[in-house]
């Protein structure tokens, strides 16, 4: 296993790079406080096959993995413009139909998940069900070929960008609830949605979804009813690997904001760069993302070598030490500018609170530490 990049990553990595410093976190902010989409920032990938990258060739994609596409959503998030449906879009969504789906789905769906014209949102977590999933109760029952699905979700990412929604429901089988995937099209009579409040300034918004009796063809179920718990567990392992792309892009942000300050900011003969109460801190915020960047690379070289199991743990451990890295940048960036890191000119502020969300979401800190003791360690689960 090597995480020397191939010249064709490299390349990939700056013309990322090269984007999304067209955009970047003014225009990102801009969009947030706006009320708006980063719909040309979406366009603009999906046109020069980054969103893609990891689907297959056959169906739009780039032929490529999961590393590739965690190397592009690292590139727009250092950039400060990423975008959080890469996570869900390319990266659960569109792994799951191109492992589960028929052939006519994947046709359907992955063309248009792959060149951004089509956005797909993915919705698992309810009110009564977060971590514990085995408390989903949207269900789906059989009315002659159809299926009619029932229930409600919360924090659904995205809905309103989308055109569809993957939705994690259950079926009753053999006298048991068991977890089923489907494609439920936004426009679906039944299907409704509202905007949750959030301080997170994001041009990317947050939703409880209501799913009324919705009517849905056979072909809604993605992949079989009986392996869905799998079907959805190849979806969750690009999702902490995505989320940790994430965190180590804005913990490289926050760290270049810092240093690009500090080296000209004097207050009394040198620049405070030079002071290593500032210095010490900020070589150990880059050592801290190097770091998480590594095991984010190996659950993604894994991943794409097919070991499952190897990818999990990598890829939640990927997911804590980005999330812990990229809080502690963030913290410590705004701190080098002392008040300017609290204005809108130096653009860390807004930060602060959106840094938080990869200790907590897609899954919380707590809840890989639960994973590594039982897992990794062996330890006696506590629930």
């Amino acid at each position: 296993m090597s995480f020397i990049e191939t010249e064709e990553q490299q390349a990939l990595r700056k013309a990322v790079a090269a984007m999304a410093a067209n955009y970047g976190q003014d225009y990102y902010l801009e969009k947030a406080r706006a009320g708006q989409h980063t719909d040309e920032l979406w366009s603009e990938a999906g046109r020069l096959g980054f969103i893609g990258v990891n689907l297959p060739e056959e169906y739009g994609g780039g032929g490529a993995g999961m590393y590739e596409l965690s190397l592009v959503m690292e590139e727009m998030a250092a950039a400060g413009s990423g975008l959080l449906m890469m996570v869900v879009s390319p990266a659960i969504n569109g792994t799951i139909i191109a492992r589960f789906g028929t052939e006519e789905q994947k046709r359907r769906w992955l063309p248009g998940i792959a060149d951004g014209t089509l956005t797909m949102a993915f919705a698992i977590t309810e009110p009564d069900a977060g971590s514990n999933s085995h408390n989903i109760t949207t269900t789906a029952r059989r009315d002659g070929s159809d299926w009619i699905l029932s229930g409600q979700k919360v924090y659904i990412s995205g809905v309103d960008q989308a055109q569809a929604v993957l939705v994690v429901g259950r079926t009753h089988r053999e006298g048991n609830l068991k977890p089923a995937l489907f494609v439920v099209p936004t426009d679906t009579p039944g299907f409704t949605y509202t905007k949750i409040p959030m301080e997170i300034v994001s041009p990317e918004s947050q939703f409880q979804v209501f799913l009324d009796e919705v009517r849905l063809p056979a072909d809604a179920l993605v992949g079989s009813e009986d392996a869905a718990l799998a079907q959805l567990f190849a979806g969750l392992n690009p999702e902490r690997i995505m989320g940790a792309a994430s965190a180590v892009g804005m913990g490289r942000f926050a760290i270049g904001k810092a240093v690009d300050y500090v080296k000209t900011r004097k207050v009394w003969k040198t620049p405070i760069g030079a002071h290593q109460g500032l210095s010490h801190p900020l070589a150990q915020n880059h050592i801290e993302i190097e770091l998480a960047r590594l095991m984010m690379q190996k659950a993604a070289t894994l991943y794409d070598a097919g070991d499952d199991a190897g990818a999990a743990e990598a890829a939640n451990m990927a997911k804590y030490a980005a999330g812990e890295a990229s809080v502690r940048a963030v913290d410590q960036a705004v701190q080098s500018l002392g008040g300017n890191g609290l204005t809108r000119e130096y653009g860390i502020a807004s930060a602060l609170t959106a840094s938080r969300l990869a200790r907590i979401a897609p899954v919380s800190r707590e809840m890989i530490l639960n994973f590594v003791a039982q897992t990794s360690l062996g330890l006696p689960r506590s629930y």
